[in-house]
């Protein structure tokens, strides 16, 4: 987890009034500095709750995309794709993963030349139990309300499709 700082002010109030001195409005590096520091917070407390299990956050997902998928395995340019994230990372990932047992290559029968990654049973059992762990614990979120985490993401997504994330529908 994150240590707290328990400072005796709010570093991005004191900032941005800074850069209204400095430089005009403030709203948006304000927000965007707040975001980027809810998600240093928000990772540094799922990965602790996943640590137990051997995993990082990322390989959380990672488990859960495959566990999702109709066959438990997927391509590991789909696994990229999905979670948004560079096919290098993606190796490391799987890499990992497959090193405590919890998934395992496969030749993909659809593409020659291509990998499946396929989770295992036992990926299938600590993905469970970490999940419970991180409903547990509101993913981070217990401060919000359910109708402030719908806002909340409702706000987020409008960034997301902004940036080409994906196609509104």
């Amino acid at each position: 987890m994150v240590k707290p700082l328990n400072l005796p002010f709010d570093p991005i109030v004191r900032a941005a009034e800074l850069w209204e001195e400095h430089f005009g409005p403030s709203s948006g590096m304000a927000a965007a500095t707040s975001i980027m520091r809810a998600q240093q917070i928000l990772l540094a407390e799922l990965d602790a709750i996943v640590k137990p299990y051997g995993l990082t956050f990322a390989r959380y997902e990672a488990l859960v995309l495959l566990s999702f998928s109709q066959r438990g395995a997927l391509p590991l340019s789909k696994i990229g794709q999905r979670l948004m994230v560079h096919p290098t990372s993606v190796t490391n990932t799987v890499d990992r993963l497959e090193a405590q047992g919890l998934v395992r290559r496969m030749p993909n029968p659809r593409d020659r030349r291509g990998t499946l990654a396929a989770i295992t049973e036992r990926g299938r059992d600590v993905v469970a139990r970490a999940t419970k762990d991180l409903m547990a614990a509101d993913f981070g979120m217990r401060s919000l309300d359910e109708e402030q985490r719908a806002e909340l993401f409702a706000l987020l997504r409008r960034l997301r499709v902004e940036a080409g994330d994906f196609t509104e529908s």
